[in-house]
């Protein structure tokens, strides 16, 4: 688990960022060529991927990477992927928007005989050497768990309407915290997801679509989002109609820094969040041994583990998680 993470978001507007992890050395020493394919640097989760793997790679004056924004948008980070093959990097990470597109291109980079890291988010075939994230099935279910054990807090039995806001379509990370928290929801009749809505990981959709189910629902106890930015839209909308007070709102990702989930737990917008580790920090170990370890194979796959962040833990995370 990371210690430190920074979360700042100033790289998540840039449309391609790229950063030299190091100067070259007087020596003319070969650098190892890191190139990492993010999906979305808009998403504050994403933008402090970039700003981890940037210090960490600055540690490193042998290192250089490269950190190509995908914008959201599958067929340019397709694109950027293939032109990435072509300039050859000795170690490829890759951060998929959508799981069978990114299918392919992955394959091509491993043809190449790039080494090549999947990050968080799976895709169709197993074209990586390895594919490091955390489990988000078990994420749902612990957010399903928390959630039941507030609405019988509130109502002294298991019962309420929660309205849920779903990631891209199809992503793992959407697939499995839907399904982890239906696991638990479903074993309680009066327990109603009244209102299903994908916000594509964003506040400003998480806030427009909750401004609609607020029109059509008159009673909502808890939303239930997918990542804490959209949880936090959603409070918004509500906040706007004087409706917030009446719904408890919980997130997934635990980023440190001001604007993140574990601040907004502090605040009492969220009622919890899930802390999602960065990966990247696990990615750079696992990629530095791949680069530097003759003969070192990696484990197919590395689970990273999650915690639930409340206000009983919040300020001791706030201050593990940043600095």
């Amino acid at each position: 688990m990371i210690n430190q993470v920074t979360r700042r978001s100033a790289l998540a507007s840039l449309g391609v960022t790229l950063g030299s992890c190091g100067a070259k050395k007087a020596t003319d020493a070969k650098q190892s060529f890191v190139a990492f394919s993010q999906c979305n640097n808009a998403e504050p989760y994403r933008a402090a991927q970039n700003e981890l793997v940037t210090r960490i790679c600055a540690r490193s004056p042998d290192l250089r990477l490269s950190i190509s924004d995908g914008q959201q948008d599958t067929s340019k980070q397709i694109a950027q992927i293939e032109t990435l093959i072509l300039q050859k990097p000795d170690l490829l990470i890759v951060a998929p928007n959508e799981r069978a597109p990114l299918t392919a291109v992955m394959g091509k980079a491993m043809a190449a005989g790039i080494k090549t890291i999947c990050l968080e988010r799976d895709i169709v075939e197993p074209n990586y050497d390895t594919y490091i994230a955390c489990d988000n099935h078990a994420i749902g279910k612990m957010a399903g768990e928390f959630i039941v054990e507030q609405l019988k807090t509130r109502y002294g039995k298991a019962r309420g309407k929660i309205v849920e806001l779903k990631g891209l379509l199809g992503v793992e990370a959407q697939i499995n915290r839907h399904a982890g928290a239906h696991e638990v929801f479903d074993q309680y009749p009066d327990i109603k997801v009244v209102h299903e809505a994908v916000a594509d990981w964003l506040q400003s959709k998480g806030r427009e679509r909750m401004v609609e189910i607020l029109r059509a629902q008159p009673q909502i106890d808890v939303v239930y989002g997918h990542n804490d930015p959209m949880a936090v839209g959603a409070y918004l909308a509500a906040q706007e109609i004087g409706r917030e007070k009446q719904t408890i709102f919980v997130g997934v990702d635990g980023l440190g820094g001001p604007a993140g989930g574990i601040k907004k737990v502090m605040d009492g917008v969220l009622a919890a969040t899930f802390y999602y580790p960065l990966a990247v920090d696990k990615a750079m170990e696992i990629g530095n041994r791949m680069l530097r370890e003759r003969g070192f194979k990696p484990d197919k796959k590395y689970v990273l583990s999650s915690e639930i962040i409340t206000k009983a833990n919040a300020a001791d995370m706030y201050q593990k998680l940043t600095f």
